[in-house]
């Protein structure tokens, strides 16, 4: 076995060309057999094999920086860079992690789970090798999905512009940016990539750089080609943000990408080289259903991934949206690149012409969303907690001031499990809160989360936001329409959303000792209701918060202040996800390691009960 002789660069350089075959196909064998035993993503990667074997031969990753732009086709690259013994815990508690880690590897330049960022963060590297008067090599690794987002494009009109040596590679796995149009076009793009030309480009360059005047004649005659072939064919995207383009050819021809990256690296300018791959390659099934092994859980190979589908929030929120839209014509649904993740396949599927999928671009999304409702629509846009981040802007200017009745689905709010730090959705209660006016409904169960949309698109006018966790519904799974959720005279107990399964658990480990739970569970986090709050804490005088969000933007703080601005006299403690970002694994290593398991609760039960 070839794969298991690689554990660095030294290793992949001293490969015949046969040799790097066979190791291909043995990373997409090693690939199937691991990813199906830990689950991860799979099609991606398989689709990058060829394309990371020539960058990490061409380039020394420990020197150079290869920046990923979205981590989860990172595998291949761990495997290269001597990761393979710890892919048995790929994705697990307290193993690999499932993209780019640079704690984990020196050869990982930055962490990636947000897209089209890259670009900005290459450029960023590049300027400081400069400053610094450093030499390495900068590479920004881009799919074309990340090219919807509008950062990408400001990275790359600042990097094109600024004449930085860069290298952007563009992995093309889906939808062709630039198509060539006519003969001549085609014929140009195959003579661009010959290494002749090329090589003829290098020596006229450094020969121009040794004469008197040589660097503006070079410019000169450099502006001359560009207006001559612009005047002909038009302007390529690339080519007017200042990057030279190369391409496209096959991604999966590892002997020319590996010519053509040794190329762009001995150019010294910005440059965008434009590969076509297919994700899954070399595994029929991912190869015919690449969204469906986009995110596998375990399975069997020979069988392929189980396509049992357990219910989970996601689908009772589109199932839902789809039957207001029969109610309400005005009803729009809006994702940004996740139609299947939020459970609007169905919504698009009945009511095409009212659905937008705007590419990764979340941002946007909410500022459309705006718009539409500004001219009476009913949008309703249904964006991962993680990714909802970047919209902090659009809410507070384009919907919070004008008080637009958009309905926002914060899917995967809290901890999402193996994918880690990058994807929890633990930060959005901080910040949804400080957005004036808007209705944050925190629904515990599939029925509520019906109920609370329904309320959310058919009786409120204003802002509304319903969010919600990954997966499915626990033990709870009524309707509860008042805050008071169990009566107790011992200790107040205050959560909310999915976190009353594990409080619910909690009070029933207390009961032993003898201690009488009262439990709030609230509807929603903004408005707060204050009247409950009041009236449980002035009878117990003991309170405890548990929520699954960050410390810092906790509703827990302002609980506390409420209570003291009150006047009410009474004893405390909160647990939360604390103040920092909350590693990968599963949920209930998560929730332990967190401290918002049943068990650890009833600690802090017990702690406020018994303290004076």
């Amino acid at each position: 076995m070839i794969l298991e002789r690689i554990h660095s660069r030294a290793d992949l350089l001293g490969l015949t060309e046969a040799e790097q075959g066979q190791l291909c196909r043995e990373i997409r064998d090693f690939l199937i057999r691991h990813v199906s035993q830990t689950g991860g993503h799979l099609a991606s990667n398989l689709g990058v094999v060829e394309l990371t074997l020539a960058i990490d031969r061409v380039f020394d990753t420990e020197k150079d920086r290869l920046v990923f732009d979205v981590g989860h086709q990172s595998y291949v690259h761990k495997l290269l860079t001597g990761r393979a013994d710890g892919f048995d815990t790929l994705r697990q508690f307290g193993g690999m992690s499932g993209f780019p880690s640079p704690e984990e590897s020196m050869t990982d330049a930055f962490i990636a789970g947000h897209a089209s960022n890259a670009v900005s963060v290459a450029l960023g590297m590049a300027r400081a090798r400069t400053l610094q008067k450093e030499d390495y090599s900068v590479l920004a690794l881009v799919g074309d999905g990340a090219l919807t987002g509008g950062l990408a494009y400001e990275g790359l009109n600042n990097a094109g512009a600024s004449r930085e040596p860069l290298i952007v590679i563009l992995n093309d796995n889906g939808m062709s940016i630039t198509p060539n149009v006519g003969a001549i076009s085609r014929h140009l793009a195959r003579v661009r990539l010959q290494p002749g030309y090329l090589g003829f480009k290098l020596r006229y360059r450094a020969f121009t750089a040794k004469i008197p005047g040589g660097k503006r004649l070079y410019d000169f005659t450099h502006k001359l080609k560009e207006r001559l072939r612009r005047s002909v064919l038009g302007a390529n995207l690339f080519d007017s943000l200042g990057f030279t383009y190369l391409g496209p050819v096959d991604g999966h021809d590892s002997k020319t990408v590996e010519e053509l990256l040794k190329i762009a690296k001995a150019l010294h300018e910005p440059v965008l080289l434009h590969l076509i791959t297919k994700k899954g390659k070399g595994y029929t099934l991912a190869e015919n259903m690449p969204a469906a092994y986009h995110g596998v859980g375990k399975f069997d190979p020979a069988l392929g991934a189980s396509r049992k589908h357990n219910p989970c929030f996601s689908d009772v929120f589109g199932q839902t949206l789809t039957e207001l839209a029969a109610q309400n014509p005005k009803l729009c649904a809006i994702t940004a690149a996740m139609r299947d993740g939020t459970g609007l396949t169905g919504f698009a599927k009945t009511y095409p012409s009212r659905f937008f999928d705007v590419g990764i671009a979340e941002e946007h999304a909410v500022s459309m969303a705006c718009g539409m409702a500004k001219q009476g629509l009913v949008p309703a846009a249904a964006i991962y907690s993680t990714f909802l981040q970047r919209s902090f802007d659009m809410l507070l200017h384009d919907l919070a001031l004008l008080q637009l009745h958009v309905v926002l689905g914060v899917d995967r709010a809290g901890l999402v499990g193996e994918d880690g730090r990058t994807h929890h959705g633990m930060f959005d209660v901080g910040y949804l809160r400080q957005v004036p006016g808007l209705k944050i409904y925190c629904p515990a169960s599939f029925a509520e989360l019906s109920m609370m949309l329904r309320q959310a698109v058919l009786d409120d006018t204003g802002p509304v936001a319903v969010r919600y966790p990954r997966g499915g519904e626990g033990a709870y799974q009524e309707n509860a329409e008042h805050t008071l959720l169990q009566p107790g005279t011992s200790c107040t107990v205050i959560t909310y959303g999915t976190m009353i399964n594990a409080v619910l658990d909690a009070a029933e480990l207390v009961k032993k000792d003898g201690i009488s739970v009262e439990i709030l569970k609230l509807r929603t986090i903004a408005p707060v209701d204050w009247d409950a709050i009041e009236a449980s804490c002035k009878k117990t005088g003991r309170v405890f918060v548990a929520e699954e969000t960050s410390n810092r933007g906790c509703l827990a703080d302002e609980i506390f202040a409420h209570l003291a601005q009150a006047g009410i006299s009474y004893v405390f403690r909160k647990q939360n996800l604390g103040d920092d970002f909350v590693t990968h694994g599963a949920m209930q290593d998560l929730y332990k390691l967190t401290g918002l398991d049943a068990a650890a609760l009833a600690d802090n039960i017990r702690e406020v009960c018994h303290e004076a």
